[in-house]
């Protein structure tokens, strides 16, 4: 499903592809001997989602949901990316592109209406999809590159989170803050967070932070619904806290904004990565958010990919990207990385996709998201993010520190 029209320049293409493919490093399995390898489809073992020459990838996004600005980004790029590259060149990519809304149980519906034609899955948006689709995606041996970053999706075979899992993230982000001296041992920090496992994700990494710190967490969980933040923002302001940390969605982060601005409570906000999107520097927070909002995330700016900015506003001129752009692409990267693995191991079933998969080691993707040092069980597939801050820039955003490893990042990792 192509959500846009497509005219791009080929040589803009081209010089996206050479830059997300320079220096990989991705180690294939060793060879299962079954179908005998090297690429050639006659000599490949297939099962589901192969036919031919053409595989096709499940998509689980939200296009109508709270992440639904940052899932039209995500599919679109995920679509750009395939229209363009082969799996061993051989293999052409279809995407099967559905709307779950962010709503768990449609999720698991539109997967069940899916799963006979599809391989893999190239993206599913949203923790809670994720964690209710797990035992099905681990009974199916599916290959899934989630759209969220919560640590417990690490526990799904086969399912690799794209960057630093939640509270890693966040960890880095309140290293910054201390090193900036916007914080500092002691303080008090209010952390509104989703109900579910992305919001207790990205709280267990103010929680860690708060153990080596000496911080005081005041805690306010919310539900994905609820948008006016006047209660929580009157909370921490009596509480006296010196930040506030966010793992919400960008409606609740402008409202955290406008209602710290009205109250005078002039302290800095520190988000995990989905908090932010360039819409919101067109509405009336945009100058709070661009001097005390900080972004811990797993991609960096446009400004590091003007190629892939420039092939993406003219396959989607209507569109103002975020930087779900750079996650979609890169995260299609890696999934391309794993069918070249299983395609050149002789074995593009399910079974040897997940045989590739696991058998991934020090992942680079020529710079379009953070190192990913594997995905083992359990484990943060990198300990590295940027921070950034809002800007009048493309994506809405520049980079304040690139991708580094804040001093929490090994312990909490696993």
């Amino acid at each position: 499903m192509n959500l846009g029209p497509v005219s791009r320049s080929a040589a803009a293409l081209a010089a996206v592809l050479l830059a997300a493919t320079a220096g990989c490093s991705t180690k294939a399995p060793e060879s299962s001997g079954g179908g005998g390898g090297g690429g050639d489809a006659a000599d490949v073992q297939t099962d589901v989602g192969v036919e031919g020459t053409t595989i096709q990838l499940g998509v689980l996004t939200d296009l109508t949901g709270v992440f639904a600005a940052l899932g039209k980004d995500l599919t679109n790029a995920n679509t750009l990316y395939w229209e363009d590259n082969q799996v061993c060149d051989t293999y052409d990519v279809e995407l099967d592109v559905q709307d779950t809304g962010y709503v768990p149980q449609t999720g698991v519906q539109l997967y069940s209406g899916m799963k006979d034609s599809i391989l893999a899955m190239q993206q599913t948006i949203g923790s809670p999809i994720n964690t209710a689709l797990a035992p099905e995606y681990e009974s199916d041996q599916i290959v899934n590159f989630p759209s969220a970053w919560s640590k417990t999706l690490t526990e799904i075979p086969g399912t690799g989170v794209v960057g630093a899992t939640y509270d890693v993230e966040i960890s880095n982000g309140y290293d910054y803050l201390l090193q900036q001296g916007l914080l500092k041992e002691g303080d008090t920090v209010g952390h509104i967070y989703f109900e579910g496992e992305y919001g207790a994700n990205g709280l267990a990494g103010s929680q860690a932070v708060a153990e080596a710190k000496g911080l005081n967490i005041v805690e306010a969980q919310i539900k994905s619904t609820d948008t006016d933040m006047s209660a929580q923002v009157t909370q921490f302001k009596a509480a006296g806290v010196k930040a506030i940390a966010l793992t919400v969605a960008p409606a609740q982060t402008t409202s955290v904004a406008a209602v710290a601005q009205a109250q005078g409570l002039d302290v800095p906000m520190l988000g995990n990565n989905p908090v932010f999107a360039p819409g919101l520097l067109d509405g009336p927070t945009a100058d709070w958010l661009k001097t005390h909002l900080y972004v811990a995330s797993p991609v960096s700016s446009f400004a590091d990919h003007a190629d892939l900015l420039d092939a993406y506003q003219q396959a989607y001129p209507d569109v103002t990207p975020s930087l779900g752009v750079l996650v979609g692409y890169g995260m299609a990267t890696l999934m391309n990385q794993v069918l070249d693995a299983a395609c050149e191991n002789g074995d593009l079933t399910r079974a040897g996709l997940v045989e590739a998969f696991d058998g991934l080691e020090d992942v680079d993707t020529g710079g379009l998201v953070v190192p990913i040092r594997g995905f083992e069980n359990g484990k943060s597939p990198s300990l590295e993010s940027f921070v950034l801050v809002p800007a009048d820039e493309p994506g809405g955003a520049k980079v304040a520190q690139d991708a580094f490893e804040g001093e929490f990042a090994a312990d909490i990792a696993g």
